[in-house]
């Protein structure tokens, strides 16, 4: 067993960035820690032990997983044989079930002996409460950062720290307090293809109705990379529309700077929530992955902003209603009614406040190195 070795494996963009705060934070308490794993551009940039693999691994939906499956069954073989040559003192695994909860059940029967830590709790409370016995016997320690989660976990006998929403820090303390631009309508259509490809559209479509009502509104896409932006523009040359721009890496100050917005489903609602963006939550995805959604979730709303306040904070506008003349009502609605908007950003506050982020990071690296240090 590696002494000072950890394995780290996030797959989404989102995980890359809760994966390299948490490096940070493990590197300041043990210096001498070695870290390998996958990861995004962040984690990597700390390491080169840690492989970049987001752009082709953060897929989204069934149908969408379906569709590179053997591209996915190369990869899970290929890291369950460097965890086992490895042999780290503990694999951590942040979010990205579909392929994490597997990995975890394949070390057990392959008989890794090291911990087994999860960081950021699956969502199976939404949608398959039946994994929760099975993931005691596979894990070591549960991770969560949502405070509601702890007593689900440890009902079951897993081991389980609450240990507070680290965007929530990660923003606030990267807040630049710009003014709002009272004309300006943020979009953020998401940070995988298949979601762009899919929202972009309707976006753009919504967009082109509201400045029929109202000509002097300007439009600021936000792109998670430089290849989805340049896949935004091209699909705006063929569709053009003035006064929208479409940017790279600025998703948070647009956040701060847009009147209103319309925020693909994902983290980036929550971050939106963080930075007192009023907007609306658009979701589409393939019939077949909307169907089997449909089928397996078991929570009333799909935005985490509305799940924590246990009703809808933040306009849902899924599937069949994530149109653009739906679309573009709400944002309409928010943009032209100030007091609106204000309630909200009141509301999203009141939620951001019940989520315990400052030192989010630093709680949950002390957990994995107290928990990677026992016999």
């Amino acid at each position: 067993m590696a002494s000072h070795s950890l394995f780290l494996l996030a797959g989404e963009r989102s995980g890359d960035r809760h994966g390299a705060g948490l490096m940070e934070e493990l590197a300041a308490l043990d210096p001498t820690l070695a870290v390998h794993g996958l990861g995004g551009p962040e984690m990597s940039a700390l390491t080169p032990q840690v492989i970049d693999w987001v752009e082709e691994a953060g897929v989204v939906g069934l149908v969408e997983v379906l569709k590179k499956y053997p591209w996915f069954k190369a990869k899970f073989a290929q890291t369950l044989e460097r965890i086992l040559v490895l042999q780290p003192r503990a694999v951590v695994l942040i979010d990205y079930p579909g392929f994490n909860l597997r990995l975890a059940a394949a070390l057990r029967r392959a008989g890794f002996g090291g911990r087994l830590i999860y960081y950021i709790s699956p969502q199976v409370w939404a949608w398959h409460r039946s994994r929760i016995p099975k993931m005691a016997q596979w894990l070591d320690l549960m991770i969560c950062i949502f405070p509601f989660e702890k007593d689900l976990y440890e009902g079951v006998g897993l081991p389980t720290v609450f240990g507070g929403h680290p965007l929530v820090e990660y923003h606030q303390t990267r807040r630049l307090n710009l003014p709002r631009e009272p004309d300006l309508i943020g979009l953020f259509p998401g940070s995988r293809r298949r979601e762009v490809a899919k929202l972009f559209p309707l976006l753009l479509a919504a967009a082109r109705l509201l400045r029929a009502e109202h000509p002097h509104l300007r439009f600021a896409v936000s792109a998670a990379s430089e290849s989805l932006a340049a896949h935004m523009r091209q699909h705006l040359q063929a569709h053009p529309l003035e006064h929208l721009t479409i940017e790279t890496g600025t998703a948070y100050t647009l956040m701060q700077r847009a009147s209103c917005g319309a925020v693909a489903s994902g983290t980036a609602s929550l971050e939106a929530a963080i930075h007192g963006l009023p907007y609306a939550l658009v979701y589409k995805v393939a019939w077949g992955t909307w169907l089997f959604a449909r089928a397996v979730i078991r929570v009333p709303f799909l935005g985490m902003v509305n799940l924590l306040a246990k009703r809808e904070v933040v306009r849902e506008l899924l599937q069949t209603h994530c149109t653009p003349r739906r679309i573009a009502a709400e944002l309409g609605r928010l943009y032209g009614q100030p007091a609106s908007r204000a309630q909200l950003q009141a509301e999203l506050a009141a939620v951001v406040d019940g989520l315990s982020g400052q030192g989010a990071y630093r709680r949950a690296a002390a957990a994995i190195l107290e928990a990677a240090a026992k016999p």
